[in-house]
C-alpha cells in the first residue's frame, strides 16, 4: 500500500510506501499443474448421456473416410468451452492447452469444418441426438416430477451482430443482428432451466410471427422424453404448458397449443378496450395478488374478465386474467394505466380449480413466465451473446451448441449438486468460478492417472463428491 504526497516545492509527485502485498517469486517451471480441471465433469457427462455418440452419428454421412476427431466430440467439446465462457470458435482452445487432462481436442479449423457440416438437412438430426441425450440424463436422476405440470417458457432476443453475416438485419430495437426464438423447460430447482429448442432468425423477423412460435413449440415437444411428452385426448397424459408474453398471444398459436395437448398461458395486450373492462369489474371481484410462499403481493390484485369480453375467436375455455398493481415508485406510468394502476392482463385455458390459489394462483404461475428472462441472461453469458460465423446455418449450428452448453450445465446441476443450493442455484458466472475454474496437479501411478484438486479451495470436496456423482448415476 502506498500513499502519494504532492511537493509543491518541485512541483512533483512523491510516492512513500506504507505497506505492500507479499512479494512473490515468480517462475516457470510448474509441472503437472492444471486450470480449468471442472470441465472434464462437462466432457464426461456428455460421454455417459450419449451425447457425443448420437451426434457423431447425425453427422456420419458426412464423411467420406474415417474422421480424425468425431464430430459429437468436436462438437461436445464446443459446447464445454463455451460452457467455460468461450463466445468463439477458438475457444476450444482451452481443452487444446490441456491435453494432459483431457485428451486429444480438435483444432479450430476443424471445429470450424464440423459447424459448416450442420445444414438444415442435418440440423433435425443434431436435435433428436439431444432429445436422445436427455431422456438418457432424466433417466440417470435430472428429471422433473412428470407428475406434475411441465412448465415451457417461449421468448425471443437479439443477438447483435457487427459485421455482414448471412441474414443478419435490422431490427426491431433498432440494432443489427439476429432475432433467435427460445425455448427452456422452467426447472425452478437449478438457476436456468434447460434449453429445449431454439430457432434462429434474421434479424427483421417478426416478434409475434405464429408460424415460428408454431415450429418453436414442435421443436420443444420433440425435445421432451417420451414419457414427458402430451398425448392429446389421454386424460392420463403428462401435463404441459406453454408460456410466453403478448408476442404467443395469436389464434394460430393457440390452436396449435390446443392440437398438440398442451396448455397455454400468454400475455395479453392492454389496449382501451381492456382499460374500458377494469373499470366494469366491481370492486368486490378484485382478490389480492399472491407471491411465492403464500405470501400477499402489497399493492397488487387480479381479477377474471371472461365473463365480460368476447373470446370466441379463441379455443373453447379460454379465460381473461386482469393484474392491477401500482407501480413503484419513480415508475413513469404509461397511456395503458388506469387510475395510476398498472394493468396486465394474461390469457390461459386452464380450467377453475386446476391450480391452488384460483385466480390468483394462475397469475402467479404466468408471472413467473418473467424468469425466462433469466434464462435467456445466462444463455448470452454461455455462447448466445455472439454469433461468430459468416455462414447462416454455421451460426444456427453454432446455437444449438449455446443449448448442448446450456443443457450440460443444467444437468450438472441436477446430478451433481441437487442437495446443494448455494451451487445448484448460483449463475454461470459464479458456477464457472468455483467448479469449472478449479485448479488441479496431474500425478501418475499405478498405471493410473489422478487428478488431485486443490484442497485449499473452498469448493474441492464439492467438485469431487459431484463428480463421483455423475459416474455413479450412469453405472
Amino acid at each position: 500500500m502506498s500513499r502519494v504526497r504532492w511537493s509543491q516545492s518541485r512541483s512533483t509527485f512523491k510516492v512513500k510506501r506504507i505497506g505492500s502485498v507479499q512479494r512473490l517469486k515468480i517462475s516457470a517451471d510448474g509441472v503437472g499443474v492444471v486450470s480449468h480441471a471442472g470441465l472434464g465433469m462437462l466432457r464426461e457427462l456428455a460421454e455417459d448421456c450419449g451425447l457425443v455418440t448420437g451426434l457423431s452419428q447425425a453427422l456420419a454421412d458426412t464423411y467420406r473416410g474415417r474422421w480424425l476427431h468425431a464430430p459429437g466430440r468436436v462438437l461436445t467439446d464446443l459446447a464445454v468451452a463455451v460452457a467455460d465462457g468461450a463466445d468463439a470458435i477458438t475457444g476450444i482452445e482451452v481443452l487444446g492447452d490441456r491435453e494432459g487432462v483431457f485428451g486429444p481436442v480438435a483444432s479450430m479449423p476443424t471445429a470450424w469444418r464440423v459447424l459448416d457440416r450442420v445444414d438444415a438437412d442435418h440440423l433435425a438430426s443434431v436435435r433428436a441426438a439431444r432429445a436422445v441425450a436427455r431422456e438418457q440424463a432424466w433417466a440417470a436422476g435430472a428429471a422433473p416430477d412428470v407428475g406434475q405440470e411441465l412448465r415451457i417458457d417461449v421468448d425471443a432476443t437479439i443477438t447483435i451482430a457487427h459485421s455482414e453475416k448471412e441474414n443478419a438485419a435490422a431490427t426491431w430495437k433498432r440494432t443489427f443482428g439476429f432475432h433467435p426464438l427460445l425455448a427452456f423447460l422452467d426447472r425452478p430447482e437449478i438457476a436456468g432451466g434447460e434449453a429445449l429448442a431454439g430457432l434462429l432468425r434474421s434479424g427483421n423477423a417478426g416478434s409475434n410471427t405464429a408460424a415460428d412460435h408454431v415450429a418453436v413449440l414442435e421443436m420443444a415437444l420433440a425435445a421432451l422424453p417420451t414419457q414427458a411428452r402430451p398425448r392429446p385426448g389421454d386424460p392420463d397424459s403428462p401435463q404441459v404448458l406453454v408460456r410466453s408474453d403478448s408476442a404467443g398471444a395469436t389464434h394460430t398459436f393457440a390452436a396449435a397449443c390446443r392440437t398438440a395437448g398442451v396448455g397455454f398461458s400468454f400475455g395479453f395486450p392492454v389496449d382501451f378496450r381492456i382499460q374500458g373492462i377494469v373499470d366494469l369489474i366491481p370492486q368486490t371481484c378484485w382478490y389480492p395478488a399472491i407471491e411465492d410462499g403464500d405470501g400477499w403481493r402489497e399493492g397488487a390484485w387480479v381479477a377474471e374478465a371472461t365473463g365480460v369480453v368476447d373470446l370466441a375467436s379463441w379455443p373453447s375455455g379460454a379465460r381473461l386474467i386482469l393484474r392491477k398493481e401500482r407501480p413503484h415508485p419513480g415508475a413513469q406510468l404509461t397511456f395503458a394505466d388506469a387510475d395510476g394502476m398498472r394493468i396486465t392482463a394474461f390469457l390461459t385455458d386452464t380450467r377453475p380449480g386446476v391450480i391452488p390459489g384460483q385466480i390468483a394462483g394462475l397469475e402467479l404461475r404466468h408471472r413467473q413466465h418473467a424468469r425466462v428472462e433469466d434464462r435467456i441472461r445466462q444463455a448470452k453469458a454461455t455462447g448466445l451473446r455472439n454469433l461468430p460465423c459468416r455462414a447462416f446455418n454455421e451460426n444456427a449450428a453454432w446455437l444449438e451448441v449455446v443449448l448442448i452448453a446450456t443443457d450440460l450445465i443444467a444437468w450438472t446441476k441436477l446430478l451433481a449438486f441437487a442437495d446443494d443450493p448455494a451451487l445448484a442455484r448460483c449463475e454461470i458466472a459464479t458456477f464457472r468460478y468455483r467448479i469449472l475454474h478449479v485448479a488441479a496437479r496431474i500425478t501418475r501411478g499405478s498405471r493410473q492417472v489422478r487428478l488431485r484438486i486443490d484442497a485449499t479451495w473452498a469448493w474441492a470436496t464439492h467438485v469431487a463428491t459431484g463428480w463421483s456423482r455423475i459416474r455413479t448415476a450412469f453405472a
